[in-house]
């Protein structure tokens, strides 16, 4: 799996570049900013202001761009490649504390109330040991929103993780493999919403709490 994971997250920094290169960088985050209040809406989230807030796996422009009136922490592995970018600079976000890291590495003795993991957990190199510490870093009832690409079928998932069918995600699996790891750790599930079907994947939201049995049934 790192082999896997190393080739994925070049193949991530080149796919930034080639995205972004034809578009012009406030207009772009004009329309991300208005994305991210939209999946917020979709899922009835009206965070208070200076809520502590963790964008875990940010990118380059994270749902950390929509929160001005909150404390944000971001992490992701890859933040000196975006700091190449036209359409990322560290100094635009004064309320953001950016730390270059993995999900599976990185930790904090202050959990947080509210944690976002937004088209990332199937980026990461160990599932099992993200979500562990996704769970970690959330707060006694906190609140997740976790977004990702899960199979419509299980064919083209057992043939997506035969071969490297989908270069940038280490990880095939579908929506009910994704609520079940949820569950283990003890999450309670509040809400799962389809925000874009394809063809082979559909692009899912969960928003879940995290529950007093939460690391403890672990344990």
């Amino acid at each position: 799996m790192n082999n896997r994971w190393r080739l994925a997250q070049a193949a991530e920094k080149r796919w930034w570049q080639h995205y972004l290169s034809g578009q012009e960088v406030n207009e772009y985050l004009l329309q991300k900013k208005a994305y991210w209040q939209r999946i917020l809406h979709a899922f009835s989230i009206d965070l208070p202001p200076k809520a502590r807030v963790l964008d875990a796996g940010c990118g380059p422009a994270g749902i950390f761009i929509a929160l001005e009136q909150q404390r944000v922490m971001a992490i992701d592995p890859l933040l000196t490649a975006y700091d190449t970018l036209d359409h990322f600079d560290r100094s635009w976000y004064s309320w953001v504390d950016f730390q270059e890291s993995t999900l599976e590495k990185w930790s904090t003795n202050m959990p947080f109330p509210w944690v976002f993991c937004l088209n990332a957990i199937n980026h990461v190199a160990d599932l099992e040991l993200a979500i562990r510490h996704l769970t970690e870093v959330t707060a006694q009832d906190g609140q997740l929103l976790l977004t990702v690409d899960v199979h419509r079928s299980s064919w083209l998932k057992g043939i997506f993780r035969a071969i490297p069918g989908d270069i940038l995600h280490p990880h095939q699996h579908g929506q009910a493999d994704y609520l079940e790891r949820l569950r283990k750790m003890g999450w309670t599930i509040r809400q799962v919403e389809t925000l874009k079907t394809g063809t082979i994947f559909d692009y899912i939201g969960i928003y879940a709490t995290r529950s007093d049995r939460a690391i403890e049934d672990e344990g």
